[in-house]
């Protein structure tokens, strides 16, 4: 009936109405008294029930009695008078202070309402003992008793209430918390997802397309001077678009790379070698140091990843003449180094990575080489070469090691 009042459930509707009905059975319980008892203020005993029936009946329809605390005393004080006045009339009135010690606890503030139901046991107590023109101890224990009931149920259902108000907003904070976290986990698993796609993709599909870009053009060269050499460029122009629909596929698919495929990493490096020596006019050389042992399968792909990435930054950069391509068995660690013969650059001034002119191969694996809990460096000046390093431990980090490592 206030605006700070809980909202209706069916339980509280069945509670309201049942005092709505203890109220009105109780006020024509006086009445019915006072008129088959042919008492002799019967009529204004039966008028007092109806107007205090009346009085109270305006409360649940008037809507300011429901808005305002104010309106909602008013309404108390108007209910209040109409039954001390049945109360002087008839003894029978005193059980009616039990269900106003509900709406007064209901209704009021807490010092106010435990203040309105004292003086309401207090009336009751003094109105029956004035009909009875005596008092003792025993006519005080049915209201007191019935005032402490009251206020014993009212302030625990509040109680409860709050409780579960205070749970039912800890759900939807929860609620809202999981799916936060779902959109979260969501949104980090598609950029996850778009890391992996663009790291396959350049070292992949990117880097094919430039290998037959680079064997066209040398073919193109080799016209018309040299048709056999052109034709043999446009031959290993064919077989690493083969390749490279053969990389697409099993791409998509999320399979093992097909230089894996019933291979050890050794053989794939080897072959690697020996294709990029056969593609291009450089001399790819593979060695093995220390004493293989199984691997992941993403320690292999990484690695033979960073190998295809370095040679064909090397092929496309570099202008060198030979590259070596070393892999190692250290202890708990694996190592791939590819060192070249060419150019050389200034590792300090590497150029911004652009979707036009490319420049993502470095950072794509030093991501694959952290990704494992590895390092990758590079070293490099004009003039000298490149080497390239990346160590691997073979036991792959944990995840609080992974969010540590920057």
């Amino acid at each position: 009936m206030n605006t700070a009042a809980p909202a209706l459930t069916p339980t509280t509707r069945a509670l309201a109405w049942c005092l709505h009905l203890l109220v009105v059975g109780l006020l024509a319980l006086a009445a019915g008294r006072a008129v088959t008892g042919e008492r002799p203020q019967a009529g204004w005993i039966l008028a007092a029930s109806v107007s205090c029936a009346l009085a109270y009946a305006a409360g649940p329809v008037l809507p300011g009695v429901r808005g305002s605390r104010r309106t909602a005393a008013l309404w108390l004080a108007t209910v209040g008078v109409c039954w001390l006045v049945l109360l002087a009339l008839t003894p029978d009135a005193v059980w009616v202070a039990f269900p106003l010690y509900f709406l007064q606890l209901h209704l009021l503030p807490r010092r106010a309402a435990l203040a309105a139901v004292t003086v309401t046991a207090a009336a009751a107590v003094t109105g029956f003992a004035a009909h009875q023109q005596s008092f003792s101890p025993a006519m005080a224990i049915g209201p007191a008793l019935g005032a402490t009931v009251a206020v014993a149920v009212v302030w625990g259902y509040q109680a409860l209430y709050r409780e579960s108000e205070h749970r039912r907003r800890l759900i939807e904070e929860l609620t809202a918390t999981r799916a936060d976290l779902a959109a979260a986990q969501h949104s980090a698993g598609v950029l996850a997802e778009r890391d992996r796609l663009a790291g396959e993709i350049h070292d992949t599909l990117a880097q094919g397309l430039s290998s037959i870009q680079l064997l066209l053009r040398a073919a193109e060269r080799a016209l018309p001077q040299a048709p056999q050499t052109a034709a043999r460029h446009v031959d290993q122009a064919r077989q690493a678009a083969v390749d490279n629909l053969a990389e697409a596929r099993r791409f998509v698919a999320a399979l093992t790379p097909p230089a894996l495929e019933g291979t050890t990493l050794t053989g794939a490096l080897e072959r690697l070698c020996t294709t990029t020596s056969a593609r291009h006019p450089l001399t790819a050389r593979f060695h093995l140091t220390g004493d293989p042992v199984p691997l992941a399968t993403a320690h292999e792909v990484a690695l033979l990843r960073i190998a295809q990435s370095a040679l064909a930054n090397t092929v496309s950069h570099a202008g060198a003449t030979a590259a070596d391509v070393t892999l190692g068995y250290l202890g708990a660690h694996v190592t791939l180094d590819v060192v070249d013969d060419g150019r050389g650059f200034d590792p300090t001034r590497l150029p911004v990575p652009d979707p036009e002119t490319g420049g993502f191969g470095l950072a794509a694996m030093r991501g694959r080489a952290h990704a494992l809990g590895g390092t990758l460096t590079i070293a490099s000046a004009p003039g000298h070469g490149t080497t390239l390093a990346a160590r691997l431990p073979l036991v792959p980090p944990t995840d609080k090691e992974s969010e540590a490592r920057p």
